[in-house]
């Protein structure tokens, strides 16, 4: 039925029309009347029927109806039977073709009926250019309005054909956007939750093992172990459970609002000014650390604070795991031209003996950071033994004030570096 409703539909359309030009062609035939015209038969008749009868093809073979219903006119003039307007029955035909873009077929059609049928009267009946005019001029609009109907349909129909076409492509382009925003936030996600997860086995491991050493000579130094792995553990807990919390976010708005990168309030409390508590974890496992930092209070963009700390981390932990007992550390933070030069090395053996730290995806996770701020990342061996990771992430970033502008006129922000 839903299919068969259509089709019944034009079917319909087609035969009305068919019959209409039918009656019209009828009436034409039979109340024509022509100084020397053959007396209309029914010959006439079956003309008129065969000149109407195409029509119910009309869609699917325009052009060749067309073509039929101007043979079978042609003939009805040769004849020499009364003639009628050749728009009665050339009207449909030429609009169908030219909607379906064929005007160099429909044109010379008209032209030519019009051009014969002007001769005619001219040379044999001595008709007046005035009355010549006046009869012919009304049939010549006609068809020219049928043809310009056309062309304007078609017009309409190539015009709505794109922007169906542009609105597909918009939602393909939606559909794509959206998928590559998931796929992006969940690899965010997955780097948190490695560098989270990642420094917090990593610290607690090594912790744990000192603490087993030094669980029976010096009970007091395994306490102090065991108190720091409960508060790396706590902290790595807390910060899982908010990157966890936006996988189970329904897309209700923070009541603290989001930051300029649409992180909540959990979220931007990564950051630089988290470092020294970073430093204190990685020293109480037993790995020294020293700290060169030439930032003085600068405002950092909170992507590049973001980024710069997860560095840092991912780094040290990867100085835990790989390493060896006996490596010291060194992170190095100064401003370069127009960006943040970030720096951890080590003289340790894990570079090596084991291969690249972490299997390679921490280092995958620190380059993919970098290269989202359109910045620089490169690790690997030192010369004289050791690991080094480092990083030049730029200042500058949509909607951030660059740090050379004074400090009076810049907003307090929640991890300043002092």
């Amino acid at each position: 039925m839903l299919r068969g409703g259509p089709v019944l539909r034009r079917w319909t359309v087609d035969t009305g029309i068919a019959l209409a030009v039918l009656v019209a062609a009828e009436i034409a035939i039979a109340t024509g009347s022509e100084d020397g015209s053959v007396d209309r038969d029914r010959f006439a008749y079956l003309l008129g029927l065969a000149m109407a009868a195409p029509l119910l093809l009309r869609r699917r073979y325009p052009t060749a109806v067309l073509c039929a219903v101007s043979a079978v006119l042609l003939l009805f003039y040769a004849l020499d039977y009364p003639g009628f307007p050749p728009a009665l029955v050339l009207a449909v035909p030429l609009y169908d073709t030219v909607r379906v873009g064929r005007l160099w077929w429909a044109a010379p059609v008209p032209v030519f009926f019009l051009t014969v049928g002007a001769v005619v009267l001219i040379v044999h009946r001595e008709m007046p250019p005035l009355e010549l005019l006046a009869a012919f001029l009304p049939q010549a609009a006609t068809l020219a309005v049928a043809m310009l109907l056309a062309a304007l349909m078609r017009s309409r129909a190539a015009y709505a054909a794109e922007v169906r076409h542009r609105l597909d492509q918009a939602e393909r382009e939606r559909v794509l956007e959206a998928q590559r925003l998931v796929t992006e936030e969940r690899l965010r996600i997955a780097r948190d939750l490695h560098d989270t997860v990642g420094h917090a086995i990593a610290t607690i491991t090594v912790q744990s093992a000192a603490a087993l050493q030094l669980l029976d000579a010096e009970p007091e130094r395994a306490r102090e172990a065991l108190v720091s792995i409960r508060g790396t553990g706590k902290a790595a807990l807390a910060e899982m459970r908010a990157t966890l919390g936006q996988l189970r976010s329904d897309g209700r708005p923070d009541p603290a609002g989001p930051d300029q990168r649409g992180r909540g309030p959990a979220e931007r409390d990564t950051g630089l000014h988290r470092l020294p508590e970073l430093l204190a974890a990685v020293r109480a496992a037993g790995v020294p650390v020293e700290l060169h930092s030439e930032l003085s209070g600068e405002r950092l963009p909170a992507a590049l604070d973001e980024t710069a700390y997860r560095i840092v981390q991912e780094s040290l932990t990867n100085v835990l795991r790989h390493a060896g007992a006996a490596a010291r550390a060194e992170v190095s933070l100064r401003p370069v031209p127009d960006s943040l030069s970030v720096e951890v090395r080590d003289d340790g053996v894990g570079a090596d003996a084991g291969g690249t730290p972490s299997g390679g995806r921490g280092l995958t996770g620190m380059r993919e950071r970098a290269e989202a701020l359109s910045g620089r990342f490169e690790a690997g061996p030192r010369p004289g033994g050791g690991f080094q990771v480092r990083a030049i992430l730029p200042w500058e970033s949509p909607n951030h004030e660059p740090p050379h502008r004074s400090r009076d006129q810049r907003q307090p922000r929640e991890g300043e570096l002092t």
